[in-house]
């Protein structure tokens, strides 16, 4: 069942009215949470606050309705900063709400066709060479704000930003920065206390208060979100956030919609997907660690994709799981979606109620907070860790991964990352295949001073089966028949098998045993044609090769005793 998994989970085990209760709770401290957020992301990547808060609303209603988890918290997250910060400045608000509708097909199609495990294959280091990079990008980007820069242009890369950023340093607004310091401060101290009352809404009151007084005192001024953006919704025009629901738009209605936009955005789309994916069920396995539950992951890839879908109608942008607030959720005592659904809720309300309110909220003060977001997210001190621990050539990935995102974007980071550590996993695979020659006196491989036995380890294939197999060569004089075990070969591909016939070409003169080959092993060796020459035989164990031997007396080497077709020891084995 891919729709109302996680809902009808969550009745089955037993639903009631203090669960409810708790999940109210829980939802509105997770929706004070994402208020602030929301509206820092949505200006992180390039639109007015508002769309923060649509994604909020809409995106974590649906998601909590259809998805497969019953704990995640869905919305705008950090990690999409630096893939829709620039589709934003080449192509608008339309431009990113076009592929946040044609990520949320991707999605749902990667759920109905299962394809959640595949999140499984993405290997630890480019998961957090990528992470660690997204979040030193998020928090440059806030020096901006954070500072009250006055930047010149609009630069898109990572390098071109840090030269104007450097150009832009004498222009910085100490009352801005005061601000910004002083709530990363308190964001800080107030976590260390592990109050149930969140460091984010703490944080921005007092940041939002003390720029308030020191506007009201004069001789300094503060930015305000309500003095940078204006909206527009039919004839209402004001300054902040709309005090309005959010509102129904057919965005290919829009001008400029295009098949050729459609086309150019669809990379764009598919990296929105991939990533949300990821998040979405990196989410869901936490979740799932902290209360011992278990998701459906294809089910959570179709609900995060129809929220993705429905979003950009009402003037949402990309959204999905995030672990911080799903966190605050569990601890708060979620016991279902019910709580994601009321968290929605309570920003709609709030949005209609308080919209006023929320344009005296300092930009730097939220430039802060999604420093504070972007330090959490890296896990700077875990990924320091890991570059003393691991191993070089995960560190190779890890640091390849971290620089690509930083200096040019996480689709070209992940692409080679995952391209580089498949190319080091397959070296590391092939180091684990040998042939070698088995030792006189071996306590189950030894038939004889005149039976050579040659012992094959690990699976055969690309990588390891031209350099195992070069071990096999003409033998000694005294040799009477080859023996080739392979009781610890895994697998073979059409490479290996190449190399394999090479290998017999060498040995051609004596008759060829193997010993222990798996069904599947043998079933490929004899449609490759291998096993048709007629001085192969194949036996299923160490005691019915040793038992033919004893009745040939080792008398193999004329050409009257070697068989002339497969031998039917290996009945067992399907060949």
């Amino acid at each position: 069942m891919f729709l109302f998994h996680a809902l009808s989970q969550a009745w089955k085990d037993g639903y009631s009215f203090s669960k409810f209760r708790s999940d109210v709770v829980a939802g509105i401290t997770v929706g004070i949470v994402a208020i602030p957020l929301g509206m820092a992301l949505a200006i992180a990547v390039g639109v007015p606050p508002q769309h923060g808060l649509y994604t909020v609303i809409v995106a974590g209603l649906l998601a909590a309705l259809f998805g497969g988890s019953r704990f995640n918290i869905t919305g705008p997250t950090a990690a999409f900063v630096v893939i829709l910060l620039p589709i934003t400045q080449q192509y608008g608000l339309t431009g990113l709400m076009l592929a946040t509708f044609m990520s949320g097909i991707i999605l749902v199609l990667m759920g109905l066709l299962r394809l959640g495990q595949l999140v499984a294959y993405v290997p630890y280091p480019v998961t957090t060479g990528f992470t660690a990079g997204i979040g030193l990008v998020i928090a440059f980007l806030q020096l901006k704000d954070l500072l009250g820069l006055e930047v010149a242009g609009n630069p898109i890369h990572f390098p071109e930003k840090v030269m104007a950023y450097a150009s832009a340093l004498p222009s910085i607004h100490f009352a801005d920065a005061f601000i910004g310091v002083v709530t990363i401060v308190v964001f800080i101290a107030w976590a260390k206390l592990k109050t149930r009352i969140p460091p984010h809404v703490v944080a921005l009151v007092i940041g939002t208060v003390l720029a308030l007084v020191m506007n009201q005192s004069g001789g300094v001024h503060v930015g305000l979100l309500g003095e940078k953006f204006q909206y527009q919704i039919g004839d209402l025009i004001g300054q902040g956030i709309p005090q309005v629901m959010p509102q129904f738009n057919v965005i290919w209605q829009n001008d400029g919609v295009t098949w050729s936009l459609v086309i150019e955005l669809l990379p764009a789309a598919f990296t929105i997907a991939m990533l949300g994916c990821i998040e979405s069920l990196l989410c869901a396995v936490v979740a799932d660690g902290m209360t011992g539950t278990k998701h459906d992951s294809n089910s959570e890839l179709v609900g995060q994709g129809l929220a993705n879908m429905v979003v950009p109608f009402f003037g949402g942008i990309p959204a999905t799981a995030a672990i911080a607030r799903t966190a605050t959720n569990i601890r708060a005592g979620a016991f279902s979606p019910v709580s994601a659904i009321v968290h929605a809720v309570f920003v709609l309300a709030a949005m209609v109620a308080l919209a006023p309110a929320l344009s005296y909220v300092p930009m730097s003060a939220l430039a802060g907070l999604l420093i504070m977001v972007a330090w959490n997210m890296s896990e700077a001190p875990h990924f320091v860790h890991t570059l003393k621990v691991a191993p070089r050539r995960d560190i190779a990935v890890l640091l390849t991964c971290f620089s690509l995102t930083v200096v040019f974007d996480m689709v070209v980071a992940v692409v080679i990352g995952l391209l580089l550590a498949g190319i080091l996993f397959i070296q590391r695979i092939a180091t684990l295949t040998t042939v070698t020659v088995v030792d006189k006196g071996h306590e189950h491989l030894d038939f004889g001073s005149d039976v050579l036995v040659y012992d094959i380890n690990g699976p055969l294939f690309f990588a390891a089966s031209e350099k195992a197999f070069s071990v096999i060569e003409r033998s000694s004089i005294d040799t009477k028949v080859v023996v080739l075990d392979f009781t610890d070969v895994t697998t073979i591909d059409i490479t290996a098998i190449h190399a394999f016939e090479n290998a017999l070409e060498r040995i051609s003169h004596y008759p060829v045993y193997l010993l222990g080959v798996a069904p599947h092993v043998a079933t490929k060796l004899v449609n490759s044609g291998i096993l048709s020459a007629g001085n192969i035989t194949l036996f299923p164990s160490v005691s019915s090769l040793r038992e033919h031997l004893a009745i040939n007396n080792h008398n193999l080497a004329s050409q009257e005793s070697t068989p002339s077709t497969v031998s039917l020891y290996t009945a067992d084995t399907s060949v």
